[in-house]
């Protein structure tokens, strides 16, 4: 009996530890899907962090075409529903991760309208997205990368009443130094624009979570770490 009830309080000290810790949220870029966490979640999840990915609309597995998705409400939405859905008291801690002859591009409205979708051709992709990854996960991105609802993306911004709470959220940028798809002088630029409460910066392509996902996992846990 005795050590059933020191079982049962082990049981419950590792739930509490593990409700103490943060919740990450692991948002992909255009064109990708939750797949491209796969590691991030692995080191995340072996540390006892409670981890969630999730496909947008038309990314991953979800059905839904690019062409069709033409608001950024609509492409945002599964992101927005998991959020809502998770108890008030509950801490999540995002990560948004985000184009020339080198881009296949959709008219799901027409060819006199501007396009609804973009895809990076597959024989440009490593060069511009995982020139510094591993030569097996630019080959798996390139059999999963689906074309993103760039008409969706290029109208996201923020509501008039949003803009006032903007701030309350607390913001850590980590800045791709090698990125080619965001260069670093766009993201400097960014940065100026809407300053972070902590800027990183991270000897990677644009694809840390493949390039350098020791260094990317250590900085999230930091960053998670200051925003309690």
């Amino acid at each position: 009996m005795g050590e059933a009830a020191e079982y049962m309080r082990d049981d419950e000290e590792a739930a509490a530890a593990a409700a103490s810790k943060p919740h990450f949220v692991l948002v992909h870029g255009i064109g990708g899907g939750s797949w491209c966490w796969y590691k991030i979640r692995c080191l995340m999840e072996n540390s006892g962090y409670k981890v969630s990915c999730i496909d947008l609309r038309g990314a991953g597995i979800d059905p839904a075409d690019a062409n069709s998705i033409l608001s950024f409400d609509d492409y945002n939405k599964p992101l927005m529903d998991f959020m809502s859905s998770l108890p008030d008291n509950h801490q999540g801690v995002p990560d948004l991760s985000s184009f020339g002859d080198v881009y296949e591009v959709g008219y799901g409205l027409g060819s006199e309208q501007p396009p609804t979708s973009a895809i990076v051709k597959k024989q440009f992709q490593r060069l511009i997205i995982y020139q510094m990854s591993p030569r097996e996960d630019s080959t798996l991105a390139s059999m999963l990368l689906r074309p993103g609802p760039i008409l969706a993306i290029l109208s996201a911004k923020f509501k008039e009443e949003e803009e006032e709470g903007t701030d309350k959220v607390k913001r850590v940028y980590i800045k791709t130094r090698h990125d080619h798809v965001i260069k670093p002088e766009q993201q400097d630029a960014m940065i100026k624009r809407w300053p972070p409460s902590e800027l990183h910066i991270l000897d990677s392509d644009h694809s840390p979570f493949f390039s350098s996902p020791f260094v990317l996992f250590g900085l999230l846990l930091k960053a998670a770490a200051a925003s309690v």
